[in-house]
């Protein structure tokens, strides 16, 4: 009969050991919602550029024990369950203690529950009760046959809640004291202990002496238990609680938010932006977008040159303002005469030109096409290194009428620039060198770190993980070094030339540029190490009338070198060489195959077109455009002349108000073109 017993005996756990088995591997913890955190994209330094909210609207932050101040721990252990390393899930000292106030009070005085039971409840949450209780016991005997008490512990951290959408002590930390948790005071930690027995009721920012009490509960438990000295404790009751939530770190909110697009839910993506920079370069974006008064906009990009690592990205001064999720340094504009350098740069490695070599500066066309200068002028015979300086556009454009706008677009391209051109545009042609091309501020930002770099095509690097790709190399060495040493010598902006004597950090070689309109303002910069582009204007494309690349990108531009790390010597400058010294192919630049002079053509008016609605709201004025025509051109509305720049090919024009209005302009010999349009807004 024993016999019998205990083979009865020994069956009946064998079974229940397999059923208890089979349920575990049945139904396994579901570590579901500590796997759904937010998404955290870091700086180069691991500190928090920007978080996100996760898909249930939380701020659930995964953290470690090892990420948390000590101080904190021991307070959590010896508050919640100070036998947590020495039990298996349950602790059945603290469930017969909690049983026996229950029965003195006739009310639920403690739970009873260990910090692995409580992270079974915060995985699965369900309504108090007993059997909610048994269930509890259950996972969190399974959580410890699976995981390490570190890991545990780490689920507790990441899931405990701390008061509204606040998930995890690292959240709370932020959110609270505006530090991570990894170095808390005494009163902190003791706060943070005492938030996930009543989150709502406790909350510091809504009930801050209930949290105060919260806190000092805690603190004159540990005190009681010879914990804490009363010195410490003193110290900790003293502290003011906070009485508002803060924000999360917002640092380059355009880049981190398109890494996170392309990104998991829940990752931790690691970007190489210095923190500190970004925080200076976004605090004098802010700044400078004060000065424009007319809802223009600014983007930069500021990159290291040997690893073409992204150090600091402003896509927009202003994320929460109109507009301010674009992210404008991605945007493809015009990028003005900033395509300048390159032309040239294929013009120097195909050898038909050379810094000294003389070119010439005077009305010239192509085709139908005859480009003239910024200022309506021309100066006649200068050296390339002068027109690039000066950044005179005839040359620009007969230089890449030699080497080829295919040649020249296809190189950018091979070189890792995206390009966008015109619906309908056709084959690229020469307006490309003047900025008949659409290319984006990061795009152009790299192409110059090329320059810099030697010639070395390149792509950016904005995540840690990710390598700098090969691209085709942009150009020669020897033409890299041609372009360094002649935008070493731009013309400084207005105001700035002053300050040419003054001893600088950084040897700045740049190049500004303005699309037609006066739509963008551009300005690229670099130095042996870094380069810096900036773009300004308004989201929307419309004109800014009187700012350009020199009086209003260059001077941010520079004013970011400033808050680069300071650099050593600049290489030396190329000696310069006379036209005379050079072989005579190379002394002055000649078209090739130029057509028969031909008559000129009689104006005519290129924007706006015929029957166009034009809305001259903001008071940005209505751009008017036109070509041909013999000597000055005149501007006449409705048949009475503009009273400013009526002697020039472009100008603008600021409608007295909504209605119809008849565009005119006559040449010197009287020949005149038309066009009829209707205008909408208006001052």
């Amino acid at each position: 009969m024993r016999r019998r017993l205990l083979v009865a005996s020994v069956a009946a756990a064998c079974a229940l050991a397999v059923a208890v088995l089979a349920a575990d591997a049945l139904f396994p913890p579901d570590l579901g919602r500590a796997r759904a955190t937010s998404t955290v994209v870091l700086g180069a330094d691991h500190a928090m550029l920007r978080p996100f909210e996760t898909a249930d609207g939380k701020w659930r932050l995964a953290a470690r024990a090892d990420e948390v101040d000590q101080r904190y721990l021991t307070l959590l252990g010896a508050y919640e369950d100070h036998r947590f390393f020495d039990h298996h899930g349950v602790d059945p000292l603290a469930l017969l203690r909690a049983a026996g106030q229950w029965m003195r009070a006739g009310h639920v005085v403690s739970g009873g529950s260990t910090l692995t039971m409580q992270v079974a409840r915060l995985l699965e949450p369900r309504p108090r009760g007993i059997g909610a209780k048994l269930r509890q016991i259950a996972r969190a005997i399974q959580l410890e046959a699976r995981y390490d008490k570190n890991e545990i512990l780490a689920l507790y951290l990441t899931l405990a809640p701390f008061g509204g959408n606040l998930e995890g002590v690292r959240a709370a930390s932020l959110a609270y004291f505006g530090k991570e948790p990894a170095r808390l005071s005494l009163g902190e930690a003791a706060l943070l202990v005492a938030l996930p027995q009543s989150p709502e009721r406790l909350r510091p920012d809504r009930h801050p002496e209930a949290a105060a009490r919260g806190r000092d509960k805690v603190l004159h438990r540990l005190l009681d238990a010879g914990a804490i000295t009363p010195q410490e404790m003193a110290e900790a009751t003293s502290e003011t609680p906070p009485s508002q939530r803060l924000a999360f770190p917002f640092h380059a909110p355009h880049l981190a938010q398109r890494l996170t697009a392309a990104s998991a839910l829940g990752t931790t993506i690691a970007t190489l932006i210095d923190g500190s920079l970004q925080r200076r370069v976004e605090r004098l974006a802010r700044d400078e977008r004060r000065w424009f008064g007319d809802g223009a906009n600014l983007a930069v990009v500021v990159v290291e040159n040997r690893t073409r690592a992204v150090r600091a990205y402003v896509g927009g001064a202003d994320f929460f303002g109109a507009a301010g999720e674009i992210d404008l340094a991605q945007s493809r504009r015009s990028p003005g005469s900033t395509l300048k350098p390159f032309v040239y740069a294929m013009g120097f490695d195909d050898g038909i030109i050379h810094p000294a070599t003389l070119i010439e500066d005077a009305p010239m066309r192509f085709g139908d096409y005859a480009p003239r200068d910024f200022e309506r002028s021309f100066q006649g015979t200068v050296t390339v290194r002068e027109a690039l300086q000066l950044s005179l556009n005839v040359p620009a454009v007969a230089v890449l009428e030699r080497v080829g706008a295919v040649r020249l677009v296809a190189s950018l391209r091979g070189a890792g620039a995206g390009l966008r051109f015109p619906r309908l545009a056709g084959a690229p042609s020469l307006p490309v060198a003047l900025g008949g091309v659409g290319i984006s501020l990061a795009d152009l930002t790299m192409l110059y770190a090329d320059i810099a770099d030697g010639g070395a095509g390149k792509t950016l690097r904005f995540a840690a993980s990710a390598e700098s790709g090969g691209a085709t190399r942009l150009m020669s060495a020897t033409a890299a070094r041609y372009l360094r040493d002649i935008l070493t010598g731009s013309p400084l902006p207005p105001g700035w030339s002053d300050m040419a004597a003054r001893p600088r950090h950084h040897a700045v070689a740049f190049k500004t540029g303005t699309s037609y309109g006066f739509r963008d303002a551009w300005a690229v910069g670099f130095s042996p190490r870094y380069t810096v582009g900036v773009w300004v204007g308004r989201a929307d494309g419309t004109a800014r009338p009187g700012h350009f690349g020199r009086n209003t990108a260059a001077p941010i531009m520079l004013k970011l070198f400033d808050l680069l790390p300071a650099e050593g010597d600049a290489p030396a400058p190329i000696t310069a060489e006379g036209e005379n010294a050079l072989p005579p192919a190379l002394r002055y630049f000649r078209r090739e195959a130029q057509a028969a002079p031909q008559a000129i053509a009689p104006p005519q008016i290129l924007f706006p077109p015929d029957g166009a609605v034009i809305d001259a709201g903001r008071g940005a004025g209505v751009a008017l455009k036109a070509e041909g025509g013999n000597g000055a051109l005149t501007w006449l509305i409705d048949g009475a002349p503009l009273a400013a720049e009526r002697y020039a090919a472009d100008t603008f024009w600021q409608p007295a108000g909504a209605g119809f209005a008849r565009i005119a302009v006559i040449d010197a010999d009287g020949r005149s073109a038309a066009v009829r349009v209707r205008v909408k807004g208006g001052p």
